[in-house]
């Protein structure tokens, strides 16, 4: 392993996320401009949304999986490439057609990160950091999203600005595939390729030196590694059902809850309840400002409070503040009093999502799923999270026109709600426990449940 630091380590294998939220959260801003300059309609304002989204279903799907074969790390450097690629065409796109496809082509960067990132820092954190190690990732989507807000008010006084707004994220896309050039492959993945002292390095580096933590950690991987890759009939196995049901349940909650619907159309829900384009794009600064500090407080308590208790808190705190923001818009029109009630809601709303379901989902999809499928597990759980995300951002104009800003978020409201009795029925703890020990419980408890089975026929 090349002498690098884990602070290295740990920055650039996150920093995916940091183009992860740029080329999402920079849409928000760029779609004022881009719908006067090409007289976009609402359908046509979703897709150009929604693009990046279809992308990242596919990016999720192709690129995630051949993760497991080819290693984590040269499937985050052609992320790199594609991220460069899909910025630069969105910049230069002539029109709506051209746009469309550069974000699609963005998107698959995307999605490709959402799949890679949380497995490659999960197998590379030691367990009792690996919340506070993983969750890195949402901090870096959040600071993406604050540096798209920045670059959308710095650039909103000209008249191309949207260009530079989308081709700014080329810069950081560049930075990531030279970081990447550095980074470490992923001991798990080297132990199932046969380079077990190259693995045995990189746990060294990344435990500081703890020989017995090393040598007990190597041992399990070495012994989970004998068995061999796992397709799709494992994934939909017996003893994978409990994760499958946990990443396919965090993940569309995670996006029924209305949250991207905000990140993505807040300066646009601003300008509805009377703000000026200018302001409502300043407004958004003041929210990703304290949307990152909130994510970053998160990413120090992690390993500190159960990742159950930190998704029911979460909920609690979005429903409430849903039901605020939907009143407050109600009588937005006619009251600034109101207005600025439905701002504060708002603001609180994003906070608790950073705080909560915005880590920890991607927090414990790197953690649940066995290693033979991991990569095809975190794959399958970010297409269904990006799928639910598409749906969600690309009806959402539409709906508000239908149902207004006041009405519609009840219905967000409501699902925050629904969400605490999935977390208590179906999600298991996962914090301070190894990867290896999770496995070794599913398989367990996947035995007893089959001995049961066979001795009731």
């Amino acid at each position: 392993m090349r002498k690098v630091s884990t602070g290295f380590v740990y920055f650039f294998g996150a920093l995916g996320g940091l183009l992860f939220g740029y080329d999402t959260g920079v849409i928000s801003g760029a779609i004022l401009f881009i719908q006067k300059q090409m007289n976009l309609g609402s359908w046509q304002q979703g897709w150009v949304v929604s693009a990046v989204l279809l992308g990242a279903i596919l990016g999720a799907a192709i690129i995630g999986p051949s993760s497991d074969r080819y290693g984590r790390r040269k499937l985050l450097l052609l992320s790199a490439i594609i991220f460069f690629v899909g910025a630069l065409g969105s910049a230069f796109s002539p029109e709506f057609w051209t746009l469309i496809i550069s974000r699609v082509v963005l998107g698959m960067a995307v999605g490709a990160a959402s799949a890679l990132i949380p497995t490659y820092l999960a197998e590379l954190s030691p367990a009792d950091k690996r919340g506070t190690m993983s969750s890195l990732f949402q901090l870096m989507v959040m600071t993406g999203i604050l540096l798209a807000y920045i670059t959308n008010y710095g650039f909103a006084g000209f008249y191309t600005g949207w260009r530079w707004m989308l081709g700014f994220a080329a810069l950081p896309a560049a930075i990531l595939f030279l970081g990447g050039l550095i980074l470490p492959e992923s001991p798990r993945f080297l132990v199932k390729t046969g380079h077990s002292d190259h693995a045995r390095q990189i746990l060294d580096t990344m435990n500081k030196h703890n020989t017995s933590v090393v040598d007990k950690e190597l041992a399990q991987i070495e012994e989970q590694a004998k068995m061999k890759n796992g397709g799709w009939k494992e994934l939909f196995g017996l003893m994978v059902r409990p994760s499958l049901t946990i990443g396919i349940g965090l993940a569309i909650f995670q996006q029924v809850m209305g949250c991207n619907t905000v990140l993505y159309y807040a300066p646009t829900i601003f300008t509805d309840v009377g703000f000026g384009v200018n302001a409502a794009l300043l407004a958004h600064i003041g929210i990703g400002i304290f949307n990152v500090i909130v994510t970053a407080i998160a990413v120090m308590i992690m390993d500190k409070i159960d990742r159950k208790k930190m998704l029911n808190i979460g909920a609690v705190g979005m429903g409430i503040s849903l039901f605020v923001m939907s009143l407050g818009m109600k009588f937005s029109g006619g009251s600034q009093t109101a207005a600025i009630i439905s701002v504060i809601a708002l603001t609180i709303y994003i906070a608790f999502f950073s705080a909560t379901w915005g880590p920890v989902m991607w927090v414990m999809i790197g953690e649940v799923f066995p290693l033979n499928i991991r990569g095809l597990g975190n794959s399958f759980a970010s297409v269904i999270n990006w799928t639910a995300n598409m749906i969600v951002s690309l009806t959402f104009p539409s709906l508000l026109d239908f149902f207004g800003t006041g009405s519609l978020f009840i219905g967000y409201g409501i699902l925050c709600f629904a969400s605490i009795w999935f977390v208590q029925k179906k999600v298991f703890e996962t914090r301070n426990r190894s990867l290896e020990d999770i496995e070794a419980t599913l398989r367990s408890k996947a035995d007893e449940k089959e001995a049961s089975l066979n001795a009731a026929k």
